[in-house]
């Protein structure tokens, strides 16, 4: 009796890639959900992110400012060029620094403000973990011993995103890819950092590390990338990283638990903190 190998069809592939990214771009919303139906966490989470939003707003302020500068300075050979194309040029290297900038930014914005608001972000992120069961056999991490992992962490991401960085910046120049295709990768880029930082403090309460992180994401790839990329995206906007911050950590907290194959579902209503 011979028997057939069913193989899946691609079609199937793609739509539970796509759906998994929604469910990713869902444990994002659920984040935001229970961030504003709870005012106290609101509280504690905005205080951090603003004083890191000043900083980082002042510094982003003058790059903008000095960015035609820096334009000229990066592209000499431009100087003698027609007046349409030398606009071209450097209006492509302005996107491009701006773009790296949001890339490493983002990144470098959001392991500042969680080493800084350590105590204020593992309180919202524990009491997420506690509405959808607590965790099991939580790992005994002094709080030293914790800020000085996230920050171990977090500047190893960094080195990357800043390594990667500069190749997207280089492919910005080009004509169509780069205000397209790049954009795009950049985000994606992004998103999977993003997701890499914000989720150190559930995964620390369990004792695992970065290689952990990055093993037990890369087992949820679309998930972790549909809430990276949201919260990236949503961290572009205005003010954003200053008040999705605390909304990004309780939907971290989530995708956490998504990787670890525990429970997400919240075991009653969330008791307003306020």
């Amino acid at each position: 009796m011979s028997t057939r190998t069913i193989t899946p069809s691609p079609v199937s592939g793609v739509a539970n890639s796509v759906g998994q990214f929604v469910f990713g771009v869902g444990l994002w919303l659920r984040g935001f959900v229970i961030y504003v139906r709870n005012p106290r966490l609101m509280l504690l989470g905005l205080l951090p992110a603003a004083v890191t939003g000043a900083l980082f707003l002042a510094a982003l302020v003058a790059l903008a400012v000095a960015s035609p500068q820096l334009a000229d300075a990066l592209t000499p050979f431009a100087d003698e060029w027609t007046g349409w194309l030398q606009t071209l040029v450097r209006a492509s290297v302005i996107l491009a620094l701006l773009g790296i900038t949001a890339l490493v930014g983002v990144l470098v914005f959001t392991g500042v403000t969680l080493a800084i608001g350590e105590p204020f972000y593992e309180r919202i992120s524990e009491w997420v973990e506690d509405r959808c069961g607590g965790v099991v056999n939580p790992a005994e991490v002094s709080w030293l011993r914790s800020l000085r992992w996230s920050i171990s962490d977090s500047i190893r991401t960094d080195v990357l995103s800043a390594a990667v960085g500069v190749p997207l910046f280089i492919a910005g120049f080009l004509p169509v890819v780069g205000q397209t295709v790049v954009p795009a990768l950049g985000a994606a880029l992004g998103g999977w950092l993003l997701a890499l930082k914000l989720t150190a403090g559930p995964f620390g309460r369990r004792g695992r590390r970065l290689a952990d992180r990055r093993q037990a994401l890369r087992g949820v790839r679309m998930a972790t990338l549909g809430f990276g990329v949201t919260a990236f995206l949503a961290f572009l906007v205005p003010l954003g990283a200053i008040l999705f911050t605390p909304a990004a950590v309780a939907g971290a907290t989530l995708l956490t638990r998504h990787a670890l194959g525990e429970p997400t579902d919240e075991l009653g209503e969330p008791a307003d903190e306020g």
